[in-house]
């Protein structure tokens, strides 16, 4: 059996402490390898676009900027480079933005070395990955009786469409969707098609963010 070449990954912190004590835990490891670091977002475009790393774990906030900015520039040049944004803090909007701008994951700086190795491998391995303590506020969000904003593209969703997004958001397969609504699996593959296209996005992950960030609790300020 061939043995797959490491996974090259590049990190962006503007902490050259949190960036050692990363490439320290990675360099124990025989299948990821640092190729590149980065401190700031103009310096994460650069290299990216030199190294081409498979994976970017990405602080969320730089000193010249956002990570999401970064992450955004990256993704529109690289495509089959990953990102897995690293913050301090458990912020929704933060969450939304990241996932708009293509990252595949979002982890907390708290996360213990070997969850964030596993992270990475699975980011590599092309998963996306969310932190429980980053979502578990957007879900609340979307079961607690959900009122669509007035948007004019979650308007052009059917009432099932709109069910089945309630779905995807929450985490589940299109067979697990299925089961619950009581269709063929491919019935859902199409639904999902269907309003990937009217959202106007690319990803299942991006539809379920474009959801919350127009959804509101009653009683809720926005």
């Amino acid at each position: 059996m061939t043995k797959q070449p490491p996974l090259r990954v590049m990190l962006v912190d503007d902490h050259e402490i949190v960036r050692d004590g990363i490439k320290a835990m990675l360099q124990a490891t025989e299948d990821v390898i640092v190729t590149a670091e980065a401190g700031s977002v103009r310096e994460a475009i650069d290299e990216a676009d030199r190294s081409r790393p498979d994976v970017i774990v990405m602080d969320v906030r730089l000193t010249d900027g956002s990570g999401i900015e970064a992450t955004r520039e990256i993704r529109a040049k690289l495509p089959k480079t990953r990102v897995l944004m690293l913050t301090s803090f458990a912020d929704d909007e933060a969450l939304f933005s990241s996932i708009m701008a293509g990252a595949s994951g979002y982890v907390l700086k708290q996360v213990k070395s070997g969850e964030l190795l596993r992270a990475i491998r699975a980011i590599g391995a092309g998963e996306s990955l969310l932190d429980p303590a980053v979502t578990n506020a957007v879900l609340d969000r979307l079961r607690k009786g959900k009122h669509l904003l007035r948007d004019e593209k979650l308007a052009r969703l059917s009432p099932q469409e709109e069910r089945i997004l309630t779905l995807v958001a929450d985490g589940k397969t299109n067979r697990e969707i299925g089961d619950e609504l009581r269709l063929a699996e491919k019935t859902v593959k199409n639904y999902v098609s269907s309003i990937l296209s009217k959202l106007e996005v690319a990803r299942r992950a991006e539809a379920a963010a474009y959801l919350a960030r127009h959804t509101t609790i009653p009683g809720s300020v926005e």
